[in-house]
């Protein structure tokens, strides 16, 4: 109970800064959702601040010049037959018409929200500016009730830049090509990342208007904790006016269960609620009932104003030892993959019928967990992650980070702030990754590192803080200020590449060392090899599906042989699906190192991939066939009488 109270406290004088509730209807909020086709266009290279100049905003899209049909959500790249809009890096323009209800004039306070859009961003109703926004993932918003016509229509204009540079998060650039040293034609830029992934753009995902009432719920924090058979909730509920007075409401709790039952309810705006025998949160593979999900239903009263929001919760507890990751204290193994939000045509831009294939996939290999790699998803993942029980490593946009200035230390800070504002209730979060694959081995780093895992620590000192490291273990400055490792190295692919036989002396060798160094416990967060789906070779040859499978069997063998070491905690294959980079020599359309396509077929590595994940936790596999080898040294990777 003193831990609470403590968390508590703490989270009172964070959370009064930091504020973002997911819009969800209810008795009193009413969502319109703004995605349609709206009209869009780019702005030359050689002048690229025209839309300011000439005040693009003030006036129908249309009159400006040519429009084009842009989705939203979407990324714009791959919607048309142009390669410069696929390729496009500057200021991109948006609008499109819109209506607000009659019955929304009736003193209400009305929300533009944003889920994302990449990177740089500024929204204009009716031709005033009403909020910027720098950084893509992550959402945003601001009240417009005085910027709307409740009589007529109502336009929205956005302006949007998806240029990166050494500042940003990521870290990016553009680089002109002087006429002279080509000759390259007029206006010819490369673009340049720090990251091995498309750099999608544009709104990619929902846009909404919402309605509440002026007196409103603001913000909520959920903190659980278990002891024995009881679980504590502590509840903070934030509250604010849209008016010079001061708010003192009236708060009313209750929490309700899965089958709609009020177990617990209380009055007060912060406090702890126990609830006997309560049902914990598990992950999939660690109960028969995964992802058990309570609903904080909270109302304020003020004068004759009332305002309700329902927060979904789980309980549990999240720990790390100097050699294992415990959930409700009982050991927890990484089995998952890196992801990205990527997809054919749509890009980066939101899609539910793909993210519901996703987590089908996802439970049909046996999988427990992904890394959100390497950016904030969609928080429609979030919710099904915490429904199904799937654990998340939710990792930051801070992707191979070369420089470590003090203007980059800042937007850092700052989209962790908004990561870890957005994403606090979210059982399925168990560890937030503040990098992945930063050059920390220079001295800069350090100092760094040590700001950025002390400030998370700060905002949210119930989760462990991670990272996924590739630099040299005996000189990277980052690991010692985790709480546990993630590790990316690709055995016989980046290194050494065609001779597999490599894999399980370096491989073991490798981790061993490393937790010789850190001391703590470590995972493998990255590993695999490029893979086009159908191409055979044998004996197994680079590229090939036996070349995939064989690497991923002797690296199974290596974590075995690490598991029974009592450090290695999991393991996190490269990747999920196949998905789009930047044009390369070494990438064929794309990254293909996925156990799916980019269109979510199976490669011969997903079924073998299903197999180890279900013997891993002793799971029959029912359904479609999966590949089991047979290990002659290893029995517990024996598990083709399973299936």
């Amino acid at each position: 109970m003193a831990r609470n109270l403590f968390i508590l406290f703490f989270s009172l004088l964070i959370c009064r800064e930091v504020k973002s509730l997911f819009p969800r209807e209810s008795l009193t909020r009413e969502i319109k959702l703004l995605n349609d086709v709206w009209n869009f266009r780019i702005c030359s290279q050689d002048d690229q601040n025209a839309g300011f100049r000439e005040q693009w905003f003030k006036a129908p899209l249309y009159e400006t010049g040519e429009i084009i049909p842009m989705p939203v959500p979407s990324s714009f790249n791959d919607i048309t037959q142009n390669k410069t809009i696929r390729d496009y890096l500057g200021w991109s323009w948006y609008d499109r018409e819109f209506y607000v209800p009659q019955r929304w004039n009736k003193n209400l306070r009305i929300v533009l929200r944003f889920e994302s859009a990449h990177y740089f961003t500024i929204v204009y109703i009716n031709g005033q500016e009403v909020m910027n926004h720098t950084g893509g993932h992550l959402p945003f918003e601001s009240e417009v009730t005085q910027y709307l016509s409740f009589s007529g229509p109502n336009r929205i204009t956005v302006a949007l830049n998806n240029t990166l540079s050494d500042k940003t998060i990521p870290q990016g650039s553009k680089t002109f090509k002087n006429e002279k040293d080509g000759p390259y034609p007029p206006g010819f830029y490369v673009q340049g990342t720090s990251f091995d992934f498309f750099n999608y753009a544009g709104i990619h995902r929902s846009v909404l208007l919402y309605a509440m009432p002026v007196a409103y719920i603001d913000d909520i924090l959920v903190i659980t904790d278990i002891s024995n058979n009881t679980g504590s909730v502590s509840y903070s509920v934030f509250s604010s006016i849209n008016s010079s007075q001061t708010l003192y409401p009236e708060c009313s709790i209750e929490v309700i269960d899965k089958g709609g039952k009020v177990v617990a309810s209380v009055t007060g705006c912060s406090g702890v609620i126990t609830i006997k025998n309560p049902k914990l949160w598990w992950p999939n593979t660690m109960h028969q009932n995964p992802g058990y999900l309570y609903k904080l239903h909270v109302i304020i009263k003020w004068k004759n104003i009332i305002d309700e929001y329902y927060q979904p919760f789980g309980i549990r507890t999240v720990k790390v030892t100097k050699d294992q990751f415990l959930i409700n204290g009982k050991p927890f193994y990484f089995m998952g993959f890196g992801k990205h939000e990527d997809s054919n045509i749509r890009g980066k831009g939101l899609d539910m019928p793909l993210i519901i294939k996703d987590f089908n996939l996802i439970q049909w290999v046996g999988a427990n967990s992904f890394r959100t790699s390497h950016y904030p998803y969609a928080e429609e993942i979030m919710d099904q992650a915490d429904a199904q029980g799937i654990v998340v490593i939710d990792e930051c946009p801070a992707v191979g980070l070369t420089s470590f200035s003090e203007d980059l230390l800042n937007q850092h800070k700052a989209v962790l702030n908004e990561l870890i504002r957005r994403d606090k209730n979210h059982p399925s979060v168990v560890a937030w990754s503040v990098a992945n694959e930063p050059s920390s081995a220079k001295a800069s780093a350090d100092k760094y590192f040590k700001e950025i895992t002390e400030l998370v620590k700060s905002l949210d000192p119930t989760r462990p803080v991670t990272a996924a490291i590739n630099a040299d273990y005996n000189k990277e400055k980052a690991g010692k200020y985790l709480d546990y490792v993630m590790l990316n190295h690709y055995f016989a692919w980046y290194s050494d590449v065609g001779s597999t036989e490599v894999i399980i002396p370096l491989l073991v060798n490798f981790m061993s060392k490393a937790h010789d160094v850190y001391k703590k416990p470590i995972m493998m967060s990255e590993y695999g090899a490029d893979t086009i789906a159908g191409l055979h070779m044998d004996p197994p040859f680079i590229f090939t599906e036996d070349y995939q499978t064989e690497l991923m069997m002797l690296h199974h063998k290596a974590f075995d042989i690490l598991r029974r070491k009592g450090f290695f905690v999991g393991e996190h294959i490269w990747n999920f699906a196949d998905f789009l980079t930047l044009q390369q020599i070494q990438r064929v359309v794309g990254n293909k190192k996925g156990i799916f396509t980019r269109e979510r077929q199976p490669k011969a590595s997903a079924k073998l991939l299903r197999c180890r994940y279900h013997s891993l936790v002793n799971r029959t596999i029912v359904g479609s066939i999966a590949y089991c080898p047979h290990s002659q040294s290893l029995s517990d990777y024996q598990c083709s009488n399973a299936v």
